[in-house]
């Protein structure tokens, strides 16, 4: 059995396992289970060998500790677009910790700039640091730090705003500025690009730079948002897995649809606003025949004052099915939430009927959701298709939820659009029952374009 090293060495192996003999060259971690060897690879990924299977192994070096280089700002150059990225962490801030092997935020915006020398040549960038979190962290508390940080943006004179942030919840936070903009209908004095990366930046399939590169040229270069089409706060990510394109992504239509791949934000009930082309000499903006038309038949009155999020509102959701029963629907309304969001089936559909006579759950269900109604609780159906409108008409038993006093027909909206739009209607006094089928801010465009 030969001798393993310290977390941290750079090594050369030697394996003959299963697929026969094969030799790698990596940095040891530590060890994914017990009995195994783990190394960081140089493309990136990560390879576990149980220790008996190690024929050889030879250390080629030592990680030095390396202080934090002193990175400057961009120098500034007369002419170019002046952009602020607003830093929030996530994966495109991301290395690798080789004492763990875990992906952890690390970089300092100056940092994220500065290894990126394309970005000097798009716009004028200042970077400003809200934090490090990855996006499972960030709540209503951290919209509200980036609706300031925007608002200050443009007051300092900025052209446009990048926000830096962590994929999971990035379609989220990009509703939340949709409404916090342009939920009165007004539009923001710029663009604003919400950025991820799929792929931590010092991996080699890195998404990282080609979609901070794109997000910096929207913000420098994109048309002024018109507070339709979802417009006002765009998702700026990979178009497909291979590099080269990015799309433009309207804020309120966008989702995360998968875990993992580069290109994993797709439209719901949406199309994409525009893309950036980094090829044959990019980037340069191609805008959709569709978002342009929505353009020239728009006008756009600038808000100055974005609304913000009350933290003190709590949205209770629940999934339909057959796991849907009245005790968890009456404890959580026990707690007060002030609106109910559930994820139906198909075109909204909820287990309330007892057609057999040997579901009493039904009937119980229906009679807890009628009851929150009569307590003035807006309850609210999206669905679970996540395509699709709402449409309580064709059925009998939409018709029957309708009756009820159940919110959510005619929306096409996400079901995460949906519970920020309820949530930025109650910090600010609006009536959900009546703002939830408008079109507020493109988050309800009712021609569905396939």
């Amino acid at each position: 059995m030969v001798d393993i090293p310290d977390i941290g060495h750079k090594v050369q192996i030697e394996v003959n396992g299963h697929n026969g003999k094969t030799s790698h060259e990596g940095i040891i971690l530590h060890p994914a289970s017990k009995g195994h060897l783990t190394i960081k690879l140089v493309n990136g990924y990560n390879a576990s060998y149980p220790i008996d299977d190690i024929e050889s192994l030879t250390v080629v070096g030592k990680m030095a500790e390396k202080e934090s280089p002193d990175y400057s700002q961009v120098e500034f150059k007369q002419g170019l677009p002046r952009v602020r990225i607003i830093h929030t962490g996530g994966t495109i801030a991301s290395k690798v910790d080789y004492k763990t092997g875990a992906v952890i935020a690390k970089f300092e915006p100056e940092e994220l700039v500065s290894t990126i020398p394309e970005l000097g040549e798009i716009a004028n960038i200042d970077a400003v640091k809200l934090g490090n979190m990855f996006s499972d962290d960030i709540r209503p508390q951290h919209w509200n730090k980036m609706i300031d940080a925007t608002q200050q943006a443009f007051s300092d004179g900025c052209d446009g705003v990048v926000i830096t942030h962590g994929t999971d919840t990035l379609h989220i936070t990009s509703a939340a500025m949709c409404f916090a903009w342009s939920g009165d209908g007004k539009a923001p004095p710029g663009p604003i690009a919400l950025v991820g990366s799929q792929r931590s930046s010092d991996r080699g399939s890195s998404d990282a730079a080609e979609n901070l590169i794109s997000a910096v040229y929207w913000a420098a270069n994109g048309p002024k948002p018109m507070a339709i089409r979802g417009d006002t706060a765009v998702v700026v990510m990979h178009a497909s897995s291979h590099d080269g394109t990015c799309a433009v992504q309207p804020g309120t239509g966008v989702r995360k649809l998968h875990t993992s791949r580069r290109d994993a934000f797709r439209n719901v009930n949406s199309q994409p606003l525009a893309y950036i082309d980094l090829e044959d000499g990019g980037p340069k903006i191609i805008i959709e025949d569709s978002y342009q038309l929505a353009r020239d038949s728009s006008s756009n009155e600038i808000s100055q004052s974005p609304r913000k999020y009350s933290t003190d509102v709590r949205i209770a959701q629940f999934i339909a099915g057959p796991y849907l029963h009245e005790e968890e629907i009456e404890s959580i309304v026990a707690n007060g939430p002030q609106a109910i969001v559930i994820h139906g089936t198909g075109l909204g559909h909820l287990p309330i009927d007892d057609s057999g006579k040997d579901a009493p759950e039904n009937t119980k269900v229906w009679r807890v959701l009628t009851r929150c109604v009569n307590r003035n609780i807006p309850v609210v159906i999206t669905s679970q298709c996540l395509n699709g409108p709402i449409d309580m008409n064709v059925y009998s038993k939409g018709r029957k939820q309708q009756e009820m006093g159940l919110l959510g027909h005619g929306s096409v909206a996400t079901p995460d659009t949906t519970v920020v739009k309820i949530h930025w209607a109650l910090s600010n006094d609006k009536d959900v029952g009546k703002i939830i089928s408008m079109n507020l801010c493109g988050e309800n465009h009712n021609v569905l374009l396939e």
